[in-house]
């Protein structure tokens, strides 16, 4: 197991290192200037800026520098909007609040949908199967930035029972809906899997042999289908958790709640290189790090794929 766990990291880190790269091409060649204005600046300060903030310097250099910064300071370097705060400052402001809503919705999806799924596959054809797949499919069909919206008017506007946005230093009643409108989707999406994945295990040869030698459902369940219905599962969890830090863009905004896609869209509209680059290499390497674990999990439960 150690032995696989270190193969993976041998092959997460040049990854890595390949995304702040190719981020890095990507923000040197974006055309425009980061300093550049309607009303245009006088190319003696337009110097004075680049000289300080190391843009005259030649494209190598540039790329080692930050590279270097990374591995040796984690420092993503200066915002050039933000003159007081650098990105390392943003993020560490945003980003935690964008992780706690994005894990109690990853909570959320996992625990409802891996429910709803496997109950759904153990009582095949009667009206919690047919309960449990209306209820995935119709939360499935409303992205967030739809279910976000509709949950503000019947909550907020018509019951009154939750505020419709703000943070408020992530107080009970301000997480719950941007928790349900961000995890709903992914809910949806692990109570399928989970129910295709037990279906067919439970339809496996060695099910039927321990039906046959006369074991309790239960312990058939648990001990035996359990475990392999939730490789798939388990193989979507990763991506999942990335999706929703990613996929929380739109609900910073809607509910104004200072996490870290609200900087970023910020950065992309007013030119902040740093900043945009900092927020993709988090989330790159938030990406490979769980599939990392992913793997790592899928290799605990089935030994048949350490290879």
């Amino acid at each position: 197991m150690v032995a696989f766990i270190l193969r993976r990291l041998l092959v997460a880190v040049p990854v890595l290192l390949l995304l702040v790269v190719l981020t890095f091409v990507l923000m040197y060649t974006a055309p425009g200037s980061p300093f550049a204005t309607e009303r245009g600046v006088p190319a003696a300060v337009l110097q004075n800026l680049e000289r300080e903030y190391g843009l005259d310097q030649p494209f190598a250099v540039q790329i080692w520098t930050y590279i270097t910064n990374i591995v040796t300071d984690f420092d993503f370097g200066p915002s050039f909007v933000y003159r007081d705060q650098d990105v390392n400052d943003l993020i560490a402001q945003g980003f935690p609040v964008t992780l706690t809503y994005g894990f109690w919705a990853f909570v959320l999806a996992v625990l409802v949908g891996g429910a709803l799924g496997i109950m759904a596959a153990i009582r095949q054809n009667t009206w919690l199967d047919y309960l449990a797949v209306g209820v995935s499919i119709g939360a499935q069909v409303l992205p967030n930035f739809v279910l976000a919206p509709i949950l503000v008017l019947v909550f907020t506007l018509w019951l009154g029972w939750l505020p419709g946005g703000g943070w408020q230093g992530g107080q009970v009643e301000y997480v719950i809906l941007p928790v349900i409108a961000l995890g709903t989707s992914f809910m949806a999406s692990i109570a399928r899997i989970a129910r295709a994945s037990m279906l067919e295990v439970l339809s496996s040869n060695f099910i039927r042999t321990a039906r046959a030698k006369g074991l309790p459902g239960h312990r058939i369940i648990l001990r035996h289908a359990l475990k392999p219905a939730l490789l798939p599962v388990i193989s979507y969890l990763g991506p999942a958790f990335v999706g929703m830090i990613t996929g929380s863009v739109v609900i910073d905004i809607y509910f104004s709640t200072g996490g870290i896609g609200q900087f970023f869209v910020a950065s992309a509209l007013n030119r902040d290189y740093g900043v945009m680059m900092g927020i993709t290499v988090l989330l790159g390497a938030l990406t490979i790090l769980f599939n990392l674990l992913v793997d790592v999990a899928y290799a605990w439960i089935d030994p048949k794929i350490r290879y």
